[in-house]
């Protein structure tokens, strides 16, 4: 979260213009592709209920922006976190329902190319050391801090858009302290009586192949 604030103050900065920072926090806490922010309206944000509803990406075409549904064609909603709802708070106060919630400087819709020509995308991540980090990880890292906080299968597909639940299960990679909780809770279960070690057989392989225990 500290690298994430970082993050935002150095695009605010870079870019002259509090909307990059918002599409970044946006982006890391919601796991929407920036086409799909860019399509947001004010009146798909419901703060009362803590959801946001996605319907729409506008994206680059050929010589034009397009507006269309979203990838897979599938409507959903995602949780409005509470680290988030300030910046959505402030971006919908006193606006119409059909205004579109989040632009450029000049009114524009933001892009992936936008917002790394107008920050200096690449500089900035390398000044906070994170070289290898593009806009979209921005979207792989909330479903991974998602995945972390035991945010279940079914629903983090439902977050992400996916329809194959076999690529949703790819953010699915436990933080080193849950990883170190595992490793001591599986040997708790080895050891019930006490922290002592196990009696495990050892497998030797006999000259003919079979296995021989010890």
């Amino acid at each position: 979260m500290a690298t994430l604030d970082r993050l935002v103050a150095r695009v605010v900065e870079a870019g002259g213009h509090q909307s990059w920072g918002d599409m970044v926090t946006i982006l890391a806490t919601t796991a929407l592709r920036i086409s799909e922010v860019s399509e947001l309206l004010v009146g798909d944000v419901d703060l009362h209920r803590g959801l946001i509803h996605v319907f729409r990406q506008t994206y680059p075409g050929r010589g034009k922006l397009v507006t269309k549904e979203t990838k897979g064609r599938r409507r959903r909603t995602v949780p409005i976190i509470e680290p988030l709802r300030p910046t959505l708070e402030r971006l919908t106060a006193g606006r119409d329902s059909t205004a579109r919630l989040l632009t450029g400087p000049r009114g524009g819709v933001i892009t992936t190319a936008t917002l790394r020509d107008a920050t200096r995308w690449d500089d900035v991540v390398r000044e906070i050391g994170q070289p290898g980090l593009v806009r979209h990880g921005l979207r792989h890292t909330a479903l991974i801090w998602m995945a972390d906080a035991s945010v279940e299968l079914h629903i983090l597909q439902r977050v992400a858009g996916h329809q194959d639940p076999a690529v949703t299960s790819r953010y699915l990679h436990p933080d080193v302290q849950a990883m170190l909780d595992a490793g001591a809770a599986f040997s708790a279960w080895w050891s019930p009586s006490g922290p002592q070690r196990p009696n495990l057989a050892v497998v030797r392989r006999s000259r003919g192949g079979d296995e021989e225990g010890a």
